[in-house]
């Protein structure tokens, strides 16, 4: 059996499994009575090896139920149940989206308050010794900062990053040399803190900057809910 870690539909005649049109059984031990009652905590006659060949995982195996009349795994409150799960796992993906966006935009309003001081060849040097220190998605989150996108097969982060220190000018290299320093303190640290200790040396507001993503990411989720709504009237009248 071929599934998908993905939600949604598949295309017509695919094999493969979407993530709502099975129950995957987990391979832990439950933690608690509760956690027990749970169904992916349970076996049932149906259960099957499946090979996740779309999403995440890829090629992994994992034991799955995919029978909708199975007692075990679709009773008739189960859609209630997932539908309550999936709603709070989207609150808890839009809080850390919301989370990742607000550190991005503290993060470039401290690199905006940041003087020049340095020589390029100073802040070349120092730059080089902490980034090589660093892994390549915070390298990755550097680039993005400063608009640098890399391109399939350039060598990575690390040939983008070392491209754009190159033909940096000291301001962009003094403010890279401080957005370098709180991101390796909060690689190794709360990140939040490292964050809100960065803003309180430059006198960022972080929380007006918080509050401000907010609406944005609220603005977006109007806009979505306003687009479905106007999509169904369409349908309607397109049948």
């Amino acid at each position: 059996m071929q599934i998908s870690t993905a939600y949604g539909g598949q295309k017509e005649g695919s094999p493969v499994l979407p993530r709502n049109k099975y129950t995957a059984i987990r391979d832990d031990k439950p933690k608690s009575k509760d956690e027990a009652k749970r169904s992916e905590f349970k076996a049932c006659k149906f259960t099957t090896d499946a090979i996740i060949t779309e999403g995440s995982d890829v090629g992994s195996i994992h034991r799955v139920c995919s029978n909708p009349a199975c007692p075990v795994h679709h009773p008739k409150q189960q859609t209630s149940r997932d539908e309550k799960w999936r709603a709070e796992q989207e609150k808890q993906r839009r809080e850390q989206a919301i989370a990742s966006a607000t550190g991005l935009r503290v993060l470039g309003a401290v690199s905006a308050a940041v003087p020049v001081r340095l020589m390029k060849r100073d802040l070349l040097f120092v730059l080089e010794k902490l980034t090589s220190l660093m892994d390549e998605n915070r390298l990755a989150m550097l680039a993005r900062q400063h608009d640098i996108r890399q391109k399939r097969d350039d060598g990575g982060a690390t040939k983008t990053f070392a491209a754009l220190l190159r033909r940096s000018d000291e301001g962009t290299l003094s403010r890279l040399l401080v957005e370098t320093a709180i991101l390796l303190a909060a690689s190794r640290t709360n990140a939040a803190t490292a964050l809100r200790d960065a803003a309180t040396a430059y006198k960022v507001d972080i929380d007006a900057i918080t509050i401000k993503v907010k609406q944005e990411f609220a603005a977006k989720e109007r806009a979505k809910k306003a687009a479905k709504v106007t999509e169904k009237p369409a349908k309607k009248t397109a049948a």
